[in-house]
């Protein structure tokens, strides 16, 4: 067992690291009667969004998918989810229900805003308080489930911050955790070096099969990555091209195998460093992992920035000393030092696996201090 590490264990034997009570909208008509709640009960965290009406087929299950998840995870102690009608409502609360952990559901249909939020602000009173006494109990390593993305990436991001998850990453690994990974079309110019670590045919064949078909999506388009990837901010800290972007994000990958290739936002099945095919979009990004199961998140950044999760405490930091100087409220570690020989790379992933450990113990991460909480969900393509 770590030394010293404590989460809380939910009634289906996962670990949370946070015990929020979440208001979740099923779809965008929701968010007034969610943030309504949320106002009436402080200490809940309401997780309004942009979707949910007439959404169909692969684009449709997605939403599900993320919505059960981001209830599901383990950072999550108690849910009211609401929706417009209650047959959506019923799928996302059912499948959060699975768990094992309270779940309540309202529909706004034959009752109206007014009625939903009083009746919802009760119940998350109810369930506020029971959560409240959820007591932390000692968890080991290898039960913190780890997500990683990169962003705002410059030349010392590669060079510095990612090599330093790189360092988090293969301990976790070692531990015989869970670490995911994604950035689908950010890999382009190094995919090979990745379908290389597939630990069979079966996931490289996956692998690339996601890998290929987004390049192809972006390519039906009639565009190419060039002007959104490399990125402004990217082509301002020196980098580019998009090949050197994904030689830092391999980077922070560590050098264990890759065990298996994910849809967005599904729960990995398998201990070790999983792919999951994702935009490359930081809010979207996370939110799909969070969803997968992700408790805490490692996002190294080169010019810096201010990405966070409602539900999973994001980690930033940074091997550039400007950034870490003009930037300091949503830096959480700076590894500058690592570039002018300070210290070892080993020594910085202590520095980091420090950082990791106090966040997993109850501190608050910078986005956290600051209320950062980016939530937004895929969305593969149009409405109906």
């Amino acid at each position: 067992m770590a030394t010293g590490l404590t989460g809380y264990r939910r009634p289906d034997g996962k670990v949370g690291i946070r015990n929020h009570v979440v208001i979740l909208a099923v779809d965008d008509l929701s968010n007034t009667a969610v943030e309504g709640i949320g106002r009436l009960v402080p200490g809940t965290l309401a997780i309004p969004h942009a979707y949910g009406r007439l959404q169909f087929g692969e684009d449709l299950e997605l939403t599900f998918r993320t919505l059960i998840g981001t209830g599901a995870n383990p950072n999550v102690a108690a849910v009211v989810v609401v929706g417009i009608e209650p047959s959506w409502t019923d799928r996302v609360a059912d499948g959060i229900a699975v768990t094992g952990k309270p779940v309540v559901r309202l529909s706004i249909e034959r009752y109206g805003d007014i009625n939903t939020i009083a009746a919802g602000a009760r119940e998350a009173a109810r369930l506020l308080q029971d959560a409240s006494e959820i007591q932390r109990v000692p968890v080991e390593r290898h039960e913190v489930m780890l997500s990683i993305k990169c962003g705002e990436s410059d030349t010392t991001s590669g060079l510095g911050s990612c090599p330093t998850t790189a360092q988090a990453v293969d301990r976790m690994v070692e531990a015989n955790g869970t670490v995911l990974f994604g950035e689908t079309t950010e890999l382009t110019g190094g995919e090979h070096l990745i379908a290389a670590r597939c630990v069979d045919d079966k996931v490289r064949d996956k692998f690339q099969g996601f890998y290929d078909n987004y390049i192809e999506m972006v390519v039906a388009q009639g565009v190419d990555l060039l002007g959104s990837q490399p990125t402004q901010g990217n082509i301002r800290g020196g980098l580019s091209t998009i090949e050197e972007k994904a030689m830092g994000n391999i980077a922070k990958t560590g050098t264990k195998p890759v065990v298996d290739a994910l849809e967005p936002a599904e729960a990995p099945t398998r201990q070790g460093l999983n792919f999951m095919d994702t935009s490359s979009a930081a809010a979207e990004c996370i939110t799909l992992m969070a969803a997968a199961g992700a408790v805490i998140h490692i996002f190294p950044t080169g010019q810096g920035n201010v990405i966070g999760n409602p539900i999973e405490p994001v980690i930033k930091l940074t091997a550039n000393p400007l950034t870490a100087a003009t930037m300091g409220e949503h830096i959480d570690l700076d590894v500058s030092g690592l570039l002018t020989q300070e210290y070892t790379l080993a020594e910085a992933g202590d520095r980091l696996m420090e950082v990791v450990d106090r966040t997993i113990n109850g501190r608050l991460t910078c986005a956290e201090a600051i209320g950062h909480q980016e939530y937004v969900i895929t969305k593969l393509y149009r409405s109906a």
